[in-house]
């Protein structure tokens, strides 16, 4: 696999270890951002045959009529497909596929990718451009990649030197201050039978906030409160996380209420692979936003970047003009309403440590170039067989702005189920940005009164 950024990434033997403790880049590096690099440290040019175009600053302006606290208006909506990927011709594009796509289509025959043009929509906000150049010459990671230090509101390592730093940009990718929304999920069956799990979440993010840095924080990266709203028998179940910035120096705390029991109880097994809320047994807790948590139980080995279909632009999908019904189809979601492009890519190859325990012997995960989102991962079990495949269409959400995820679907590719969250099409609203609130209320004295239903 080609690295693109030869001259920036020494992809050097001792940075492959990352163990040690790593400074930020040079200045002359640094100086980059904004001129051929982006921002972010993307590579700014289109590649060679045009089929991805030169990165001019994304969205920087919502399309007319939107107001925040409503769903996003699709700025490319007269886009056409160009061609479609299929069962019958995935072979002709397979060194574009991820290992997990080309199975997908080796699985299921209804599997399908409708590929439109190329647009690179990412864009953040001044403040985080501007942070994200400061940090690029102090920002360092800390206890063999479990932490992170010198480093305030923006991507920590925009001229990423390993592994570990590609999944620290996507960790603390801007995502606003805090906020609400709808995480509902379903776990179709191998017919396309569901019922829909209404997860209602807030979340807070301290390292956000201007003027704060890393060190100010307290180590705490974000305070999450998740509450179970239906079916009636998950209902009242509630969960409280308080990540941390360095897991080495204070591991994440959990506490979970359950109303049959009207009592607060710390849940430690609230990480790694321990079975998400309400998910049979289909997505692992450091599953949420695609990855989150620790990282000491795998090495992070930075593989290369390349060009890759993925979903990206996904407006359709996040639409409140579809329902939930229109998207699910046994095994996958509904094609028609997932928009793929030809991106470039980030590679991170996640192998699991020698004497550590985890259900994924091997995680690839697979980065957005201009965002740091993680867009798609293969995941494999402990004998080195793919099992499972995650995607995430992704959205600019305009009021932030940000890029993140409108969906995230995990396929079990042996039992031929899947599970997608996020899904807050027949809500009033997507995530609400404004919604803020303060670590008050995500105490775990707190916990039992909001609770009580």
């Amino acid at each position: 696999m080609r690295i693109q950024k030869a001259g920036i990434i020494a992809v050097v033997l001792a940075l492959a270890t990352a163990g040690a403790t790593q400074a930020g880049v040079t200045a002359d590096q640094a100086a980059r951002l904004g001129k051929d690099l982006t921002p972010v440290g993307a590579i700014k040019a289109g590649n060679a045959d045009g089929t991805i175009p030169e990165w001019t600053g994304g969205i920087t302006r919502p399309p007319a009529g939107f107001r925040s606290g409503t769903f996003h208006p699709d700025p490319f909506a007269a886009d056409k497909p160009l061609f479609a990927i299929t069962p019958a011709n995935a072979k002709d594009y397979q060194a574009k596929l991820t290992v997990g796509q080309v199975a997908m289509f080796a699985k299921y025959k209804t599997f399908k990718m409708n590929v439109y043009p190329t647009r690179r929509s990412a864009s953040f906000s001044q403040a985080v451009y501007a942070a994200t150049l400061k940090n690029a010459t102090t920002a360092k990671s800390l206890a063999n990649g479990e932490g992170v230090g010198g480093a305030s509101l923006g991507f920590p390592f925009p001229i990423p030197q390993n592994g570990y730093d590609l999944i620290w940009n996507h960790k603390l990718k801007y995502k606003s201050t805090g906020g609400m929304r709808w995480s509902n999920q379903v776990a179709p069956t191998a017919t396309g039978a569901y019922t829909l799990v209404r997860l209602r979440e807030e979340f807070l993010g301290p390292y956000y906030k201007p003027g704060n840095s890393i060190e100010s924080i307290n180590n705490i990266l974000l305070y999450f409160f998740q509450e179970v709203v239906a079916p009636a028998r998950l209902a009242g179940n509630v969960l409280l996380v308080h990540e941390t910035v360095n897991s080495a120096a204070a591991p994440r705390q959990a506490w979970i209420y359950n109303p049959g029991q009207r009592r607060v109880r710390r849940a430690p097994n609230v990480a790694y692979d321990n079975p998400g809320t309400a998910s049979d047994g289909l997505r692992t807790n450091d599953m949420t936003d695609m990855f989150n948590g620790a990282m000491d139980r795998f090495d992070w080995k930075l593989v290369g970047s390349k060009e890759m279909f993925i979903p990206y632009n996904d407006y359709k999908a996040h639409s409140n003009s579809i329902k939930v019904k229109d998207l699910v189809r046994p095994g996958h979601l509904n094609p028609e309403y997932i928009r793929y492009e030809l991106h470039r890519v980030w590679v991170v190859d996640a192998t699991l440590k020698a004497g550590k325990r985890h259900i994924n012997g091997r995680r690839t995960f697979y980065l957005d170039e201009d965002s740091y989102q993680i867009v798609a991962i293969d995941h494999y079990d402990g004998r080195g067989q793919l099992w499972r495949y995650s995607e995430a269409p992704n959205i600019n959400y305009y009021e932030v702005p940000t890029v993140w995820a409108t969906i995230e679907t995990h396929h079990d590719l042996k039992s031929g189920r899947y599970i997608s969250g996020l899904l807050d099409n027949e809500e009033k609203g997507p995530i609400d940005f404004s919604f803020q609130t303060n670590a008050e209320s995500f105490s775990p004295q707190s916990l039992r009164q909001r609770g009580i239903r």
